[in-house]
């Protein structure tokens, strides 16, 4: 078993640059906390997911979730940056839209949750106005802000931190030594933290030991998920295919992955497969025809059975490709991934989210009794003076 801190590799030669890199963040944080730069609440319920650390802690499956259990009873909006997307400004998805005006995670989120509003903006209080007023999506109950941790022009109701149980903050040091974007103590704006990607194996001791590390507030509620794997799909053969990690354990696997941290799930595959070959590219990377010909290159290589592994997030960057081999067409698999709370803890942060949105929203199903009354545009913010914050509920 892998332990917590054995992802983290730091730079101590750029010590010096990631104290002044420190400097910077700290002013641009106490400008916030003294109200200097301007932070802005809402009456209606928003809810932050995001990190402190360069590259990936599991945030697509975080929001994921909380889509699902939302989605049921109330309209749900989900606001991005949209990275590298070839867009400027806000836009608001629709079936049609293109994954490259966008970006891949939104797209990827709208062709799983098409009900839900999916919107880009690099302006988050620009996206959540329009969200909110705008006339096709008036009536959002819900805003989960994706990747908006560090964002502080918004004050979301519900602020989650991811930390990678691989990469744990308390072990890694600021940008360029480390992989953090701001200090550990920023975690105290959180109102929840989630230890992701923990190994399904976790003894008691461990949850302990992590537990103390953190040092969190009483106010902060701590969470342990691991990844969930669901059965692989085939991605271009015209009738779907699903197979089951026990059908692969004689397989050779390309893994073949565009995302911040691929090593996890390199390492969970190995348990399954005869065979793994990595090939990793950088995060949201788009393929190239020099690249695709590296796929083909490298799968033809392989021995048979054999068979390509990728993300949902490739999915949506490799659908559309040309140049593909028609034996690497119909042997990519896509694996999906959802998130598992451990210590049967996930009811317990279910109904602190659904609570949450119960007593604040405005135009819910689920209070909509309370609020016949009001104008229709009683759920708009602006620039409200009222706060609705997690830790007053």
């Amino acid at each position: 078993m892998r332990s917590e801190g054995d992802f983290i590799r730091i730079n101590e030669w750029l010590t010096p640059i990631s104290f002044l890199y420190g400097i910077v963040i700290w002013v641009r944080n106490r400008l916030f906390d003294l109200g200097i730069l301007k932070s802005r609440s809402y009456d209606i319920p928003v809810i932050s997911v995001g990190n402190i650390t360069v590259g990936g802690t599991g945030k697509t499956p975080h929001v994921e979730y909380l889509v699902n259990l939302l989605q049921k009873k109330s309209q749900v909006g989900i606001l991005s940056r949209g990275y590298k997307r070839k867009s400027h400004g806000y836009v608001l998805a629709d079936d049609e839209t293109p994954m490259q005006k966008i970006g891949d995670e939104p797209y990827q989120m709208k062709q799983k949750f098409p009900k839900a509003y999916v919107a880009v903006d690099k302006k988050r209080t620009r996206g959540i106005d329009r969200l909110c007023s705008d006339e096709e999506t008036s009536d959002v109950d819900v805003i989960v802000l994706d990747d908006a941790f560090q964002h502080r022009y918004v004050t979301p109701g519900i602020n989650i931190l991811l930390i990678d149980y691989h990469r744990l903050i308390i072990y890694d040091k600021l940008l360029p030594a480390g992989r953090l974007r701001e200090p550990k103590d920023g975690k105290n704006r959180a109102d929840i933290v989630i230890v992701t990607k923990c190994p399904r194996d976790l003894k008691p001791m461990e949850y302990r030991v992590m537990t103390r590390a953190l040092n969190l507030y009483p106010y902060q509620a701590l969470y342990f998920t691991t990844l969930d794997y669901q059965p692989l799909r085939s991605m271009f053969r015209e009738t779907r295919v699903t197979k089951h990690f026990e059908e692969l354990h004689d397989t050779n696997v390309l893994l073949l992955t565009g995302i911040a941290s691929p090593k996890q799930l390199v390492f969970d595959l190995k348990a399954h497969v005869n065979d793994i070959t990595p090939l990793a590219f950088a995060d949201h990377h788009q393929f190239s025809p020099k690249d695709i010909e590296r796929i083909n290159q490298t799968f033809n290589d392989m021995p048979s059975p054999k068979m390509i592994v990728t993300t949902e997030k490739d999915q949506t960057r490799l659908q559309h490709a040309e140049g593909l081999d028609e034996e690497v067409r119909q042997s990519m698999f896509v694996l999906p991934v959802a998130v598992k709370f451990m210590l049967d803890r996930e009811e317990n942060f279910n109904e602190k989210i659904i609570s949450y949105v119960q007593k604040n929203s405005r135009n819910s199903v689920l209070v909509k009794t309370k609020d016949d009354h009001k104008p229709k545009d009683s759920n708009h913010s602006g620039d409200r003076p009222r706060t609705i914050s997690f830790r007053n509920n």
